[in-house]
C-alpha cells in the first residue's frame, strides 16, 4: 500500500472579476496550501473500490466520490479496466472552501499514475483534472499559485515566506454552487504582485491591498462566518483574517508558531462546536513531477 496527503487548499485572496455567458464566474485568486490533509492510500486489486473512513466520512457516499470520479476518468482515459483498493481518510470538512475533495482528486490522479505505472503529459493530467472541477487543476500543480479564468488558468506565484495558519469551521456544509449565486455587486480587477514578501508580515499587508468577494455571499448562506472572523480578529498575533473559498473556513495569518497554536487551543475551548487547527503555511507540496 501506498500513500499520498492531500492538503487543504487555502485562497488567500480571492476576487470575482467577471462572468461568463455560460453563468461561469472568472475569478483571479492565489493558492496555498496549509500542512493538514485528508489522506489517500491505495492497494492492488482486480476492481476499483473506495473505502472512506476518518472523523469526516459520514459526509460522504463512495459512489458519487470525487476521488472515484478521477480514478475512473484516469482509466477510461487509458483506455484500460485496472483495478485499485482506494482508501480515503477524510480528515477536513465537507463544502468548506478548503478544496478537501478537490485536493482528494488531485492527489488520486498522482498516486494511481504511481500505482498503475502511467507516465502521463502533465498537460494530459490537468486536462483530467479539469473535467473533475475548478479547483483540482490547482490542487494538482501542488505550489502557491495565482489561479485565473474559472480555474483553469495557474501561474506559479512568487515564493511565499513561511508562517502559520489557523482554520475554523463552523460546522456546516456551504455549497459553493449558492455561494456564487447570491454574489451581487461590481466585478474586481485582477490583483496580482510580482514582489516575493521577505516575511509573513509583508505578506499580511500586500493580502489587505485584496479582498475575498464572496464574503458577503457566503454570510447569507452561513452567517455564523461574521462570528468567525470576528473571532479571530481577536486572537493575539492574527496579522490577517479572512474567509477561504466559498466558505465557511475562515483562516487567520500568523507569523509565531505559539500565537497561532495558543490562538487555536482558546477557539476550541470557547466554541467547541467548531471545527479548529492550527497549522503551517505551505506554499508546495509533493508536485506532479514528484508523483510522474
Amino acid at each position: 500500500m501506498i500513500s499520498i496527503n492531500a492538503p487543504a487548499k487555502i485562497n488567500l485572496y480571492l476576487h470575482i472579476t467577471g462572468r461568463r455567458l455560460d453563468g461561469y464566474h472568472l475569478i483571479d485568486s492565489l493558492v496555498a496550501f496549509a500542512d493538514i490533509s485528508d489522506k489517500i492510500a491505495v492497494s492492488s486489486a482486480s476492481n476499483l473500490s473506495l473505502k472512506v473512513s476518518g472523523p469526516f466520512s459520514d459526509n460522504l457516499r463512495s459512489a458519487n466520490n470525487l476521488v472515484t470520479k478521477a480514478a475512473k476518468l484516469l482509466a477510461l482515459h487509458n483506455e484500460f479496466k485496472q483495478g485499485a483498493a482506494l482508501h480515503l481518510t477524510k480528515n477536513l470538512p465537507v463544502a468548506s472552501g478548503i478544496g478537501g475533495g478537490s485536493a482528494d482528486a488531485a492527489a488520486t490522479l498522482l498516486i494511481l499514475c504511481r500505482h498503475w505505472g502511467l507516465s502521463l503529459p502533465h498537460n494530459v493530467l490537468f486536462q483530467i483534472a479539469g473535467q473533475l472541477g475548478a479547483d483540482v487543476p490547482v490542487c494538482l500543480q501542488g505550489q502557491a499559485s495565482f489561479v485565473g479564468g474559472i480555474g483553469n488558468e495557474i501561474t506559479l506565484a512568487p515564493g511565499l515566506p513561511e508562517g502559520w495558519l489557523v482554520l475554523v469551521n463552523p460546522g456546516i456544509p456551504v455549497p459553493t454552487p449558492q455561494v456564487f449565486e447570491r454574489h451581487a455587486g461590481a466585478f474586481s480587477k485582477s490583483s496580482r504582485f510580482d514582489q516575493t514578501p521577505n516575511n509573513i508580515s509583508e505578506l499580511a499587508a500586500l493580502l489587505r491591498e485584496r479582498t475575498n468577494d464572496l464574503n458577503e455571499a457566503a454570510m447569507t448562506v452561513a452567517p455564523m462566518i461574521g462570528d468567525i472572523i470576528k473571532a479571530l480578529d481577536g486572537c493575539r498575533g492574527a496579522l490577517l483574517t479572512r474567509l477561504s473559498g466559498s466558505g465557511g473556513t475562515c483562516f487567520a495569518l500568523f507569523e509565531h508558531e505559539n500565537d497561532a497554536k495558543e490562538a487555536g487551543n482558546a477557539l476550541t475551548k470557547r466554541n467547541p462546536n467548531w471545527w479548529v487547527r492550527a497549522a503551517p503555511l505551505l506554499t508546495k507540496w509533493p508536485s506532479i513531477a514528484e508523483h510522474n
